[in-house]
């Protein structure tokens, strides 16, 4: 049964998660970084065009396989594409090893209470239908923290869990992403706030089921040990939120038993004018180094 051998290798692999989930706001700064400016494409469908072909060239690469990369986190547009013929998700364990989950939020409301939480998503069962069809493992959805605000972060938790139990009732493993911004001054206590409040909600899950956490890479190395810990807990991953990818290895190589689920810091210094000799090595140098740094933890 194919969901009980990705559910294992999510759950007990070394590796990390490669995000690959870049959607409309972030997709124009991703290519930018990429060297493709907003030049080379005049509408949404030529810019997806353009980002579904740099994610089909890194999941293609000879160093992106389960053996270092443990899953892969997809947009909802490049689920519905193929690589080769093949759809993505298929593609990406069949011929890769790598678990595919999906991200389904549509984006951030207005900051109220110090946070960010996700839009409504009044679509969310037809897509998570979609998703096992297309033989997706799990999800993922994000909101943000701006400040160690309790009634914010609460209704962030709160949000999370509930939008979780529903992914849950589908089947599917949801990925929680609480992100606390790496920049604010109160980040420490935010995080402190944050653990508590995850502790009581992971308290409340239905018996034998899990979930998994996504989150920044904290102030405090270990706190979030011991949700890592939790049976309730498939897998804790870290985001990498805007540090290097040296920064981001160091920081995680800290923490036991954390591993990444990189974005940004995977894909820096890759281009589309690179050979593929050039993008591969690069490509591999990176999913080494953060390979390790997942394993050192």
């Amino acid at each position: 049964m194919t969901n009980a051998k990705m559910a294992d290798q999510a759950a007990n692999k070394d590796g990390f998660i490669a995000a690959l989930d870049q959607s409309g706001g972030s997709t124009p700064k991703a290519l930018k970084l990429y060297g493709v400016d907003d030049s080379q494409w005049s509408n949404d469908e030529e810019m997806f065009g353009l980002i579904h072909e740099m994610r089909s060239r890194i999941i293609k690469a000879p160093p992106f396989t389960g053996d270092k990369v443990m899953g892969a986190i997809l947009f909802e547009r490049t689920m519905d594409g193929d690589i080769d013929g093949t759809p993505t998700a298929k593609y990406l364990w069949e011929e890769r090893g790598v678990v595919p989950f999906l991200k389904v939020d549509k984006g951030l409301e207005e900051e109220k209470d110090g946070v960010k939480l996700m839009k409504p998503m009044p679509d969310l069962d037809a897509l998570l239908e979609r998703a096992v069809k297309k033989g997706i493992f799990g999800t993922k959805m994000r909101s943000v923290i701006d400040a160690a605000n309790p009634k914010g972060i609460a209704a962030i938790v709160a949000q999370q869990f509930e939008a979780g139990k529903q992914i849950l009732s589908h089947g599917l493993i949801p990925i929680l992403e609480p992100e606390v911004t790496i920049s604010i001054p109160d980040k420490a206590e935010a995080e402190d706030i944050l653990l508590a409040e995850i502790k009581k909600h992971l308290a409340d899950l239905p018996d034998g089921k899990q979930i998994m956490l996504k989150l920044t890479l904290p102030s405090n190395a270990n706190l979030y040990k011991p949700l890592i810990d939790d049976s309730r807990t498939m897998r804790v991953v870290a985001l990498s939120g805007g540090y290097s990818r040296a920064e981001a290895n160091e920081k995680l190589a800290q923490n036991t038993g954390m591993i990444a689920s990189f974005s940004r810091a995977l894909t820096e210094g890759l281009s589309a004018d690179q050979s593929d000799e050039v993008f591969n090595a690069k490509l591999a140098e990176a999913i080494d180094s953060i390979y390790e740094a997942s394993r050192a933890g």
